[in-house]
């Protein structure tokens, strides 16, 4: 059995992103010829371009990601379901949902967790990723998101949307991965715009990286020496 280098090791951790509110139609095509070119585990996009993508990448071995209750995450938690349900109908492989934010900082605990397993439930198996956006968080606040995140069901914690500031750090990745058990995983989202830096993400214990430069990233092995 062939290993796969590591340039194709951290292509398949990354969910090639596109969530800009004025994404094209044609953008996103482009995003899913270089998933494909590149071999990116997913590409990540707005519920309304789901069906497009998944018939676009029917047999290619990159699955569809979409968002729920994206940027803000307060909608209701009946709201994210069926968002969350559709999406899956729509050919969604993975959901990446945001939490509550305001109920969390409310200490609203049970709100929290009975809106993420609203939505695992209607993922109906598919992987759910508890966006718990970091930078509006203290480090309690994170400890306990990503608690409720697995007692919940689900599958991943991840870092950031992106449209709140910050991103992922090595020191959330650290405190995400040491909060929850190992059958959970972590996504660094936010501001891995190069090889460097997504190779950090990886080494601190993230096992998925969102970004939408993740070209650029793969190019970073012709330019530099890393073997």
């Amino acid at each position: 059995m062939e290993t796969a280098t590591v340039e194709e090791k951290i292509a398949r951790s990354i969910d090639h992103t596109l969530l800009k509110p004025d994404a094209t139609i044609t953008q996103i095509h482009n995003l899913i010829e270089e998933a494909k070119t590149y071999r990116f585990f997913s590409v990540c996009v707005n519920p309304s371009y789901v069906a497009t993508c998944a018939e676009l990448l029917k047999g290619s071995g990159v699955q569809v990601c979409t968002v729920v209750g994206f940027p803000l995450g307060a909608n209701s938690s009946a709201t994210k379901a069926f968002e969350t349900a559709h999406a899956i109908k729509d050919g969604a492989d993975e959901i990446d949902m945001v939490i509550n934010i305001g109920a969390l900082k409310s200490q609203k605990i049970l709100l929290v967790e009975e809106d993420i397993r609203d939505v695992v439930a209607a993922a109906e198996g598919k992987v759910v990723k508890v966006i718990i956006e970091t930078s509006l968080l203290t480090d309690e606040e994170k400890v306990v998101a990503c608690q409720l995140a697995e007692k919940a069901g689900a599958k991943f914690v991840k870092t950031s949307t992106g449209f709140n500031g910050g991103g992922a750090t090595i020191e959330d990745i650290t405190l995400m991965k040491e909060s929850v058990s190992t059958t959970v995983e972590i996504k660094a989202s936010g501001g891995i715009k190069d090889l460097e830096t997504a190779k950090k993400m990886l080494a601190a214990g993230a096992t998925r990286l969102g970004t939408s430069a993740g070209v650029a990233i793969i190019k970073g092995f012709t330019t530099q020496d890393f073997y």
